[in-house]
C-alpha cells in the first residue's frame, strides 16, 4: 500500500487516544476492514471517515461495540428504506404522467 494513500496507525490512534485493540474489534465485528491496517501498519485513506465516526460514537456518547454495531445495522436499512422509497417514486412518476 502506497504511504501518502493511508495513515500510519500508531499516529492515529495515538491523536484519537485509542488502542489498536479497538481497531481490532470493529474488525471481528465487521464493521472496518482491518487486513490491510494490521498487514501494513497503516490506515487507508478511505477508511478514515468510517473509523472516525466509530470513534465519535465510542468516545463522545460512550457507546459500546455492539452499541455501534445495532447503529450501523440501522444505518444501513434507513438508506436502503431511502433508495426503494426513491425506485416506487420513479415509477408511480411513469404511471401517473401517462395518465
Amino acid at each position: 500500500m502506497q504511504m501518502e494513500n493511508s495513515i500510519p496507525a500508531v499516529d492515529f490512534c495515538a491523536f484519537h487516544h485509542i488502542e489498536i485493540s479497538f481497531l481490532r474489534s470493529l474488525g471481528n465485528a465487521g464493521l472496518l476492514e482491518t487486513d490491510p491496517i494490521l498487514e501494513t501498519g497503516s490506515i487507508p485513506l478511505d477508511q478514515l471517515e468510517e473509523l472516525e465516526k466509530f470513534i465519535r460514537l465510542h468516545n463522545e456518547l460512550d457507546i459500546n461495540l455492539a452499541g455501534i454495531e445495532a447503529i450501523v445495522h440501522l444505518l444501513e436499512r434507513v438508506q436502503s428504506m431511502r433508495q426503494e422509497i426513491s425506485r416506487l417514486r420513479n415509477r408511480l412518476s411513469l404511471y401517473e404522467s401517462n395518465e
